[in-house]
């Protein structure tokens, strides 16, 4: 059912390194990522709105409903960009 989405590895192919590293590690990436779908949902918004003239609870649905394909995605990316933050406040 979910074989086309992306999946995270559990360790990196070039260095090892172990992405899961605890329980509850990618809490601060559950922020990235609502952050990233917010603006993504802002530029659908804005889409709309140039090409349909709707009101705003119709652009908010239609905003949500076309951001949902995209959600795996930004989620992935979100726990990437996590790893890179962490990374680089604590490189042990």
């Amino acid at each position: 059912m979910f074989a086309g989405l992306p999946k995270m590895n559990e360790t990196c192919s070039a260095c090892e390194l172990k992405f899961e590293r605890e329980h509850g590690y990618f809490l601060g990436a559950m922020y990235i990522s609502y952050a990233m779908g917010v603006a993504v949902m802002a530029v659908f918004v804005v889409l709309f709105w140039l090409t349909t003239h709707w009101r705003v609870e119709k652009l908010v649905i239609a905003a949500a409903i076309a951001l949902v394909p995209f959600a795996p995605f930004l989620t992935v990316f979100a726990r990437v960009l996590w790893l890179h933050f962490d990374r680089a406040m604590d490189p042990d």
